[in-house]
This record gives C-alpha cells, structure tokens and sequence, in this order.
C-alpha cells in the first residue's frame, strides 16, 4: 500500500470523500430534477451542504437515492463536472505553465509581452488536458463512490442570506 493509499484510508479522510461522493451524487440527482436551479455544495467529516433554492424534502429524497443507486453499483454519480477538483486542477495546470514559461523571460515589458501568446497558447492546453486529468483526481482522490456504511442521522434547512442551505449530516 502506497503513501496516497495511506493517507486516503485515514478515517477522517475516508469520511470526507464518502460524504463528497454522496453530496455530488445528490447535486447531480437535484439536478435531473430541478434543470433551472443553480446548485452547490461543501462537504466535510461530518456531512455535506447543499446551496439552492430546493425544498428540504427533495433534497432528503436526493440524498436517499443517491445512496441506494450508489450502493447499486452507480458509483460514477460521485463524479461531478463543476467541482472544485476539476477547477483547481485547472487553474494549477494553466498557472504552472504560465510560470515556466515566463522563467526564462527577459526583464522588459516588451520581452514579456513578447512570450504572452506562448504563454496563452500553452495555458491552453493546460486547462484542455486538466480536464480529464481533473474528473480523474475526482475518481480516485477526492470522492469515493462507494459510501460504505455511510447514514443520513438529521437534514437542516437555513437561510445565508439570500441563500438557501441544507446541512446533511452523516455518520458511518
């Protein structure tokens, strides 16, 4: 077993990935429901958050199927286009290079402008393989599609400021 292996059976790491697989499972059920709502979400070792202005009912019921159809076999609903992985990944792929390209830069402005469309043209790229690179870190780091004996113990509705907000809180 491999360091990252190590590290990703933590219980509190192990934790967090079920509960963010659940919570992307959930959004992306929501979404089937709800096409217009705009949706996010945060998860932690104790549950997740779900922001949107859906009702506390259709979220318990997301939730609940997103478990059963997890635990069915539908382990990819844990993988989600707008996480925050896939947009990290990105912008940490487009900056790297943008840095190394601009390393051996001169000191003017002009040599620098000069490498702008080098820069551009390679961040580019970046962001293009990021993105495969982005759902993979999802896959196999960030969330976990398999959620184990995870349990929904209660659902909290608020209210932050104009936002709607639904605590989940898990256990297992």
């Amino acid at each position: 077993m491999g360091i990252l292996d190590s590290l990703l059976a933590l219980p509190a790491v192990s934790r967090v990935r079920r509960n963010h697989g659940v919570e992307h499972a959930t959004l992306n059920i929501l979404a089937e429901q709800f096409p217009r709502a705009h949706l996010g979400g945060h998860s932690d070792v104790g549950g997740f958050w779900v922001i949107g202005d859906v009702p506390t009912q259709a979220v318990a019921d997301a939730v609940g199927l997103a478990l059963e159809r997890m635990r069915a076999g539908e382990h990819g609903l844990a993988i989600h286009p707008n996480c925050g992985t896939n947009f990290v990944t990105a912008g940490a792929a487009a900056g790297l290079v943008a840095w190394l390209v601009m390393l051996p830069g001169g000191k003017s402005i002009r040599q620098k402008v000069e490498r702008l469309p080098m820069v551009i043209s390679l961040a580019t790229l970046a962001i293009i393989v990021a993105q495969p690179l982005g759902l993979l870190l999802q896959a196999r780091v960030t969330t976990s599609g398999l959620p184990g004996d995870l349990a929904v113990t209660q659902i909290i509705a608020g209210q932050q400021g104009r936002l709607l907000t639904h605590r989940v809180m898990t256990q297992g």
